[in-house]
């Protein structure tokens, strides 16, 4: 009805674009824009070797991360690529 690009995700249609890339994009740099976060997963990784794996398996150094911080990175896969973005936490202790 809106015109959106969709795409098969999880059994359902989600919608990806609906303009164009550059359109788009200028309607967030100069209006607004939302995206829903609702398809997306959570871990919640606790205990003494929790750093050892965020470290091991994101790009950037979780170690520098304080409470209640968020800090960007990706998930490399083994061959240096990135599989996706994500957003790592530190949670208080």
């Amino acid at each position: 009805k809106l015109g959106a690009k969709m795409v098969p995700f999880a059994g359902y249609n989600m919608p990806v674009q609906y303009e164009g890339v550059v359109a788009e994009h200028q309607t967030v740099r100069n209006g607004v824009g939302v995206f829903d976060v609702s398809h997306m997963g959570e871990f919640i990784i606790s205990g003494p070797k929790a750093l050892d794996l965020i470290q091991k398996v994101t790009s950037n150094d979780a170690s520098k991360l304080v409470s209640g911080k968020i800090q960007y990175s990706c998930l490399p896969n083994d061959k240096g690529g990135i599989v996706d973005d994500l957003l790592v936490y530190k949670m208080n202790e």
